[in-house]
């Protein structure tokens, strides 16, 4: 770890005006000081904003809203989240492990950076690190990479689970930095990989993520995140699919469906939303509805497997919801 300079904040106010260039806030920690101890960031200052009054979880007509510095394990368990919005419990306690959640914050989650190897390891070429260096998955170890959203600059994934079931609800976040308060669609605030991978979202410098707000959906109840992985505890997704319905009389009036671990942002999947639309809740419906899901797909040396995975999960998913 190299030296830098630290200091700590008591409101939003104080963490702006604590901010400079080249300077990183602290909340949580558990990505930050990783990634820190392992030089793959090296911020020339550091910004404590535990104490900055970002917490609360409410309710209301409009929907729900949850401020950035809540942790993850007090949001999971909370009622106003657990009862009417389960994707969003069962994401955030499928994620990590407990002593992690106990101390990440809802901000800090979906800033988190992604978890390739070659990311991560300073002493291999990676866009995301090194601008210009090169991808070392491209042609590496690439079988818990991204089939979508990828160029040849980044095939890395998003590791958020609480970012994919976010999404699926059409979520906004709430931004505030040296220009004032903010407020943009997460769907909006990942960027795709491009040419520019090491660029990952629309957050300006200095800027803090507030709180996040969940529009008001009563059918949300109707929903669940599934989740794939090598392991039970302590990984990240190979696949994930947060999916929502609201069902009439058997049949689909509407649905939500977001899946994880495929993409370089988390993928919302309107196509396969469409196709359950109007439709009886069986699983018939559900095979044929994912049938395009993983369209535009783009297959590496070892990862070949993600497109069919992703459909199961969704069917998966939905044949949970059906009971």
């Amino acid at each position: 770890m190299r030296p830098y300079t630290f200091a700590a904040a008591r409101s939003v106010g104080e963490a702006l005006e604590q901010a400079r260039d080249g300077s990183a806030y602290l909340a949580g920690g558990t990505t930050l000081v990783d990634l820190m101890k392992l030089e793959v960031i090296s911020p020339a200052h550091v910004v404590d904003i535990t104490a900055v009054p970002l917490r609360g979880i409410r309710a209301g007509a409009k929907g729900l809203s949850i401020g950035a510095m809540e942790r993850m394990a007090d949001v999971a368990g909370h009622d106003l989240v657990a009862g009417p919005y389960p994707m969003l419990a069962e994401a955030l306690r499928q994620s990590a492990s407990p002593q992690i959640r106990n101390m990440a914050t809802i901000g800090g989650n979906l800033l988190q950076r992604t978890r390739c190897g070659y990311f991560r390891d300073p002493a291999t070429p990676c866009n995301k690190r090194s601008p210009g260096s090169g991808c070392s998955a491209v042609d590496g170890h690439n079988r818990s990479h991204a089939v979508l959203g990828t160029s040849d600059a980044c095939v890395a994934t998003h590791p958020s689970d609480l970012a994919v079931a976010l999404i699926a609800l059409d979520a906004r976040l709430s931004l505030r930095g040296a220009g004032g308060e903010r407020s943009l669609r997460l769907a909006d605030f990942y960027r795709l990989p491009g040419s520019t991978p090491h660029q990952e979202n629309e957050l300006r410098p200095g800027e803090l993520i507030t709180g996040v707000a969940v529009p008001a959906l009563p059918w949300a109840r109707r929903s669940t995140y599934v989740k794939v992985r090598d392991r039970q505890s302590y990984d990240f997704a190979l696949c994930s699919a947060a999916v929502a319905v609201n069902v009439r009389g058997g049949v689909i009036g509407e649905a939500r469906v977001a899946a994880g671990g495929v993409g370089t942002r988390p993928w919302r999947l309107p196509a396969v939303e469409q196709a359950l639309k109007g439709k009886p809740m069986r699983l018939e419906t559900f095979q044929a509805a994912v049938e395009h899901a993983a369209d535009g797909s783009r297959l590496l040396s070892r990862n070949a497997f993600k497109p069919a995975l992703l459909r199961r999960t969704i069917v998966r998913a939905l044949v949970h919801l059906a009971g």
